[in-house]
């Protein structure tokens, strides 16, 4: 643990509860790597006195999201049920692909020619199987008027590159599908005349909107791409080295400004926040040589089992009780005050 983290360790006096009673969820997007975070949603809805007070995310981040509200409206079970059973309905389709996966698809030589076709031409009718599965999951106008929790969904204004924030009261099918716009492989989303990309080109997730918003002392950041590549790539590999770089760039930024003000303890709420973080790298041995257009069925259970077993990881090491054998308790956490 760095001097910095100590003292905030030192100076922090957060509630004791351990599951924290309320969390906050920011959820990063990564192509079917979000089926990591639909286990580690699983498996914090077992946990009965775990409520959600807001929840952010992009792209996959904002698919999961909207499954885990929309379930909620029922209750946790089938909370749960729609997380399997979206999961299940993308492994059998192309349609949740990431940034750069058309490159990967296509690397073969017989479809050299068509890297230079834009989404318009090589998918002209704009088929798009996720808006037929989240059409079947999710009932947009009842998530509209019951929302058990704040949702902010990303997405990034294709005009001048902001991010744009739906509500829990605003949101559609579109508003999903521009969070989850990949614009080399979809056709541009519009809204209300403004045209939308994917929401990982802004803020991957929303973290700074979520704390303004969320009244929870604990965040917890759910990270899928992968941080770390062991070696140095030469082929085509570098595509997806920059895409990972670029989509953690964001997150990198908030969580140094967020860091910033818990710091210099800004204000009352940055004085209790407590912000942990649970990385799909660090449960999912070798995640960095994985694609993230892979949607095989084998493949995404293994995804969400190992985030089912990170929750098991940070609820056993980063609470008051101590972690186990070998590791710090604040490990489990980035900042903030002890618990």
């Amino acid at each position: 643990m760095g001097l910095i983290e100590q003292v905030l360790t030192f100076l922090g006096g957060g509630p004791r509860a351990w599951p924290p009673p309320r969390l906050s969820l920011a959820l990063q997007g990564g192509g079917s790597f979000g089926a990591f975070t639909a286990g580690v949603l699983d498996r914090l809805l077992d946990e009965p006195d775990v409520d959600f007070d807001a929840v952010s995310g992009a792209s996959a981040g904002a698919v999961n999201a909207v499954l885990l509200a929309s379930g909620l409206i029922e209750g946790r079970a089938a909370a749960k049920a729609r997380l399997e059973q979206f999961w299940k309905r993308m492994s059998q389709s192309t349609a949740f692909l990431p940034k750069a996966s058309l490159a990967s698809l296509m690397s073969a030589a017989p479809f050299l020619h068509l890297l230079s076709l834009s989404p318009y031409q090589f998918n002209p009718f704009n088929l798009d199987p996720l808006r037929d599965a989240l059409a079947a999951e999710i009932d947009f106008a009842e998530l509209r008027a019951k929302a058990p929790m704040k949702l902010l969904i990303g997405a990034t204004r294709v005009r001048d590159g902001k991010l744009r924030i739906f509500e829990a009261s605003e949101l559609t099918v579109e508003s999903v599908l521009a969070s989850a716009c990949l614009p080399l492989i979809h056709h541009t989303v519009e809204i209300a005349g403004e045209p939308y990309w994917d929401g990982g080109y802004a803020a991957n997730p929303p973290l700074i909107p979520l704390v303004h918003t969320s009244d929870a002392a604990h965040l917890l950041v759910v990270q899928v791409t992968p941080t770390a590549s062991e070696r140095l790539p030469k082929t085509r590999e570098i595509e997806r080295r920059l895409e990972r770089i670029q989509f953690n760039a964001t997150l990198n930024a908030e969580l140094e400004a967020i860091k910033l003000g818990i710091i210099l303890r800004a204000t009352p709420k940055m004085r209790r926040l407590r912000i942990g973080r649970i990385s799909a790298q660090d449960e999912f041995a070798g995640l960095e040589n994985e694609s993230p257009a892979d949607l095989g069925r084998e493949f995404l259970d293994r995804l969400w089992q190992s985030g089912r077993g990170a929750v098991e990881t940070w609820l056993a090491e980063a609470g008051p009780l101590g972690p186990r054998e070998g590791r710090t308790a604040a490990e489990g956490w980035l900042w903030g005050g002890a618990s």
